[in-house]
């Protein structure tokens, strides 16, 4: 029941079969342990594969400041903000999806909604008061291969969810998973782990 319902889901509230600009939510019972409750920004997402950034979890014991100080960065009036768990592949690699009132050279528009970055650029911008108004930094990402993502949205691991910009800027981290089933009218205290049998 709770497959059927998950891909019915899907189906109705995307306009194309790709979920750029949109958010994957981890469903309870998510097999593997690094994406338990996992709230993931959809960055990219086509015929070739995917690339989210995780917004839903904090990397214990790292902040920006730590981050740009190992950059020789002077942190300057930046808001000393922790920084994400992006993802579990290429956890060295660092990203920062922003608004799109600031663009670098690397810089991606995720649907007209989010710029996404991954040089240094935008850290200097940030520090020296020069970036944009509103950013999240991450490590790592979650990324999938040509048709894998599809396959597992077929399963009731993961739910789409098109959650407003508000989930990234306005909503606390560890609110982010239950605010945005609740933005799609879904309780989440009535989720449960395993449908069970009848």
């Amino acid at each position: 029941m709770a497959a059927s319902r998950h891909a019915s889901y899907v189906q109705i509230v995307t306009d194309t079969p790709f979920l750029t600009g949109q958010f994957l939510l981890a469903m309870p019972g998510m097999g593997d342990p690094r994406f338990a409750h996992a709230v993931i920004a959809m960055c990219a997402h086509d015929e070739d594969g995917a690339l989210g950034i995780g917004v839903g979890a904090v990397i214990d014991g790292l902040s920006l400041h730590m981050l740009l100080r190992q950059f020789e960065i002077e942190p300057g009036d930046a808001p000393d903000a922790p920084v994400h768990f992006g993802g579990p592949v290429e956890m060295r690699r660092g990203f920062v999806l922003h608004s799109l009132d600031w663009a670098g050279q690397d810089t991606v528009d995720v649907a007209g909604r989010w710029g996404l970055s991954s040089t240094v650029d935008v850290l200097r911008a940030i520090a020296d008061g020069s970036g944009p108004a509103r950013w999240i930094v991450a490590l790592g990402y979650a990324g999938w291969s040509a048709g894998q993502l599809e396959g597992e949205l077929g399963t009731p691991g993961w739910f789409s969810a098109p959650a407003g910009d508000a989930l990234l800027w306005d909503v606390e981290t560890d609110a982010r998973w239950a605010s945005a089933f609740r933005a799609a009218g879904v309780d989440p205290r009535l989720l449960v782990a395993d449908a069970g049998t009848a």
